[in-house]
C-alpha cells in the first residue's frame, strides 16, 4: 500500500507540474527580457539612452542658429498641444518640432548652456548598459556633471541679459535677478568666485601647493638645496626618506683572509706522525679591516647612481607603456603618488639610539685554536680517521674548523663523533657540518670560550644593511666570517621562533622589530602586536602614533587580553581577503608590484584602490594563546 501511495503521489506530482511547466512557457517571452543576465533588457535600454543623447546634441546644437527664430512659437506650449495641435506651425529647428521644444525647455527654461550634459551622460550611461565598458567613472562623471550643470547655469546667469542668448537659461537668470536685489553686484561676484572654488575643490581636490611651486621655481630649487645640505637622503621604495645616520658612520664588514702559519705549526710526536698527520698545519682567517671610509663612500654613490638611473629608465618606461591619455596627463600633471606627505617631516631613527660596545675587531686566541686543533686531530685519530688539512675560520662567537680527510675516508665516520670530540673539548656543544655546501670539506663548529658581543648598532650602521634594497630588510647578527646576514621579511610571510628560555627568542624578535623601524617609514609599514605577558612588547608603546594598527573599538595598542586577539585575526583575515581582490583586480601578483603601480598613478583610487603598507603581525607567547583560544586562532 506504502508504495502505492508513493507512486500514486509521484504521478500527482508530476501532473502538476506539468501545467505549471505549460503557464511557464506561456510567459517565457516576456521572462527572458527580465531574465537574470537582462541582457537583452540592457541593450534596449542602452540602445534608447545612446538614441536620446544624440537626438539631444543634435537639437541642441540647431537651437544655437535657430532660437530667435522658434523661440515666439515654442514658449508658454505644452508638448502635446505643440506637436498635435499646432498642424500650422513651421519650425526651422532641423530635429522639427520635438527637438525644438527640448531645446527650448532644456536650454532657455532650465539651464542654458550646461543642458550640454545631459546628452553626455545619456550617451555615457547607453555605452555602459550595451557593453559594460565605461568611458569615464560613471559615479564621478555623474556627480560633476550635476553639479557642473548647477554651477554653470548660475554663472552664467551673473552674465547674461534679457535679450541675449539664454547662457545660464530662466534657472541661472532668475536666481541672479534674486541675488542682485539681495546682496548687490559685487556681493554676486563674490558668491559666484566662492562657489567655483569650492566646486573645484570638492570634485578635484587639486594640490594648490604643486601649483604654487610651478610658479616659484626659484624657491623650490633653493629650499631643495638646503634639504640636501641639512639631511642626507636615499632612495627607498620609490620615494625619499630622510636617513639621519651618516656615511662616516656606515662601516664595512670585516672580512676573513687565509694567512699561512705554516712556520708556528706544531710538530706532533712519533704516535701522530703514524696517523699520517705530521703534515698538517693550522691556517688561521686573520682579520684585515678594511678602509670603511672609502669603501662606504664608494659604495653609496655607486647606489645613488644607479637609483637615479633606474629610476629615470623606469619612468620612461611607464610614459611609453601608458595606452590611456587620461592617466599619462594624469601622471605629468600630478607626478607619482608620494605616500609620505601625510608625514613628509618623519626621519629615521638616529645610530645614537643604539648602545655602542667597543670596536668592530675580533679578538683571535692563538693558544685556544691550536688547543683546540690538537685535540680535534687526537679524537680523528684515536679512530683511525686521517686527515690532509685543517683551517680555523674564526667569527664573533663560533669558530669553524674546516678539515679536508684523506681519501678514502667515510664521511659518515666523522659525523657520529660529535659527542666525543665535544668531550675532548670541553666544550658546550659543537655541530659537524659535513660535507659544507659548495666546499670539499668538513666543518666542525666550536663556541669560543670568550665569545665577543655583537651589537646591533654595529649591524644598523652597516653598508649591507644601509644600501639594502630588500621590502623588509632584517638583521639578524653576523655570519661565521663575520659579515652582516640580512634576510627579507617580505619572503618569509609566516616566521616562527622557537626555543628554550635564554637561548635569545625576545633578542631575535626585537632585532626584527628595529630592522624594520630604521630602514622603513611609517606610511610603508604597520605592526599589530599581541604580548599577553604585557613585558615584551611594552617598549613599542610609544610609536603607536606611527606604526602600531589597531582596532577602532581597542584603548591599547598592544594586545595584551589574548581574548580580544580573535577579532583582531579575524580583521587581518578580512583586510588580507581585500587586498588579495586589489591585487587581483590589479593584475598583479605581490604588494611591492602593487604599490610601483599605484605609484605611478595606473590604479585609480575611486575603484577601491589604495596605497598598501606591509602588515607585521608579532605575538608573542603563542603557545599561550593556541591554549586560550587554539580553534578560533587556527582557524
Amino acid at each position: 500500500m506504502a508504495k502505492k501511495a508513493n507512486s500514486y503521489s509521484k504521478t500527482k506530482l508530476s501532473k502538476s507540474e506539468a501545467k505549471q511547466k505549460k503557464k511557464v512557457n506561456f510567459l517565457k517571452p516576456i521572462k527572458d527580457l527580465f531574465s537574470k543576465d537582462r541582457k537583452k533588457l540592457r541593450l534596449s535600454v542602452g540602445s534608447i539612452l545612446i538614441l536620446i543623447g544624440i537626438y539631444q546634441i543634435f537639437a541642441f546644437v540647431s537651437y544655437l542658429f535657430t532660437w530667435q527664430v522658434d523661440q515666439d512659437k515654442v514658449i508658454n506650449k505644452g508638448l502635446y498641444e505643440f506637436l498635435f495641435n499646432s498642424p500650422d506651425i513651421s519650425i526651422d529647428n532641423h530635429l522639427g518640432k520635438l527637438g525644438a521644444w527640448i531645446s527650448h525647455t532644456f536650454i532657455y527654461e532650465w539651464f542654458g548652456i550646461s543642458a550640454f550634459g545631459f546628452p553626455f551622460l545619456a550617451i555615457l550611461f547607453g555605452l555602459f548598459l550595451m557593453t559594460k565598458y565605461a568611458l569615464f567613472p560613471l559615479r564621478r562623471s555623474l556627480a560633476i556633471s550635476a553639479v557642473g550643470i548647477v554651477v554653470l547655469s548660475l554663472v552664467f546667469g551673473f552674465f547674461n541679459s534679457p535679450q541675449a542668448f539664454p547662457y545660464g537659461g530662466n534657472f541661472g537668470f532668475t536666481f541672479n535677478e534674486w541675488l542682485s536685489t539681495a546682496v548687490g553686484t559685487i556681493g554676486a561676484a563674490l558668491f559666484h568666485i566662492v562657489l567655483v572654488f569650492i566646486s573645484i575643490v570638492v570634485l578635484f581636490n587639486p594640490d594648490f601647493r604643486k601649483i604654487a611651486e610651478r610658479f616659484n621655481l626659484g624657491q623650490l630649487v633653493s629650499k631643495s638645496a638646503n634639504d640636501g645640505k641639512a639631511a642626507e637622503s636615499v632612495i627607498v621604495d620609490d620615494f625619499v626618506a630622510v636617513n639621519t645616520i651618516k656615511d662616516e658612520d656606515i662601516q664595512a664588514d670585516i672580512i676573513s683572509e687565509t694567512v699561512d702559519l705554516e712556520d708556528d705549526a706544531t710538530e706532533f710526536d712519533s704516535d701522530q706522525a703514524e696517523n699520517n698527520t705530521d703534515n698538517l698545519r693550522l691556517d688561521i682567517d686573520n682579520e684585515d679591516v678594511v678602509d670603511t671610509a672609502e669603501t662606504s663612500n664608494a659604495v653609496h654613490n655607486t647606489e645613488e647612481d644607479s637609483d637615479t638611473e633606474d629610476f629615470q629608465i623606469e619612468v620612461k618606461e611607464e610614459e611609453a607603456t601608458l595606452n590611456e591619455d587620461d592617466l599619462d596627463d594624469r601622471l605629468k600633471e600630478f607626478g607619482e603618488y608620494d605616500p609620505k606627505l601625510d608625514l613628509s617631516a618623519y626621519q629615521l631613527p638616529t645610530i645614537d639610539l643604539l648602545e655602542a660596545y667597543g670596536g668592530n675587531k675580533l679578538n683571535i686566541n692563538k693558544e685556544e685554536l691550536e688547543q683546540n686543533k690538537n685535540k680535534i686531530v687526537e679524537v680523528l685519530g684515536h679512530y683511525n680517521i686521517e686527515i690532509s688539512k685543517i683551517k680555523a675560520t674564526v667569527g664573533p662567537t663560533v669558530t669553524l674548523y674546516e678539515i679536508v680527510p684523506a681519501p678514502g675516508i667515510r664521511i659518515s665516520k666523522i659525523k657520529n663523533l660529535s659527542d666525543d670530540i665535544a668531550l675532548s673539548l670541553a666544550a658546550l656543544g659543537i655541530r659537524i657540518i659535513a660535507p659544507i655546501p659548495g666546499k670539499g670539506t668538513i666543518g666542525i663548529e666550536v663556541p669560543n670560550s670568550n665569545p665577543d658581543m655583537v651589537a646591533m648598532r654595529t649591524m644598523i650602521s652597516s653598508e649591507k644593511f644601509q644600501n639594502s634594497d630588500m621590502e623588509l630588510p632584517v638583521v639578524l647578527g653576523k655570519t661565521i666570517s663575520n659579515e652582516t646576514f640580512i634576510f627579507d621579511l617580505a619572503k618569509a610571510p609566516h616566521l616562527l621562533v622557537a626555543g628554550a628560555t635564554g637561548q635569545g627568542k625576545s633578542v631575535g624578535l626585537n632585532a626584527i622589530l628595529v630592522s624594520i623601524l630604521y630602514k622603513k617609514h611609517p606610511s610603508q609599514v604597520k605592526f599589530v602586536m599581541v604580548d599577553p605577558k604585557k613585558v615584551e612588547l611594552t617598549l613599542y608603546n610609544k610609536i603607536e602614533r606611527h606604526f602600531l594598527a589597531k582596532l577602532p573599538d581597542s584603548e591599547e595598542a598592544i594586545i595584551t587580553d589574548t581574548g580580544k586577539v580573535v577579532n583582531t585575526m579575524n580583521s587581518l583575515c578580512i583586510e588580507m581577503d581585500d587586498r588579495y581582490e586589489l591585487l587581483k583586480t590589479a593584475q598583479v601578483r605581490n604588494l611591492k608590484e602593487y604599490n610601483a603601480k599605484f605609484i605611478a598613478r595606473k590604479l585609480n583610487p575611486e575603484n577601491g584602490h589604495r596605497f598598501l603598507p606591509y602588515i607585521v603581525v608579532v605575538i608573542d607567547e603563542f603557545a599561550d594563546l593556541i591554549m586560550t583560544a587554539g580553534k578560533e586562532i587556527e582557524h
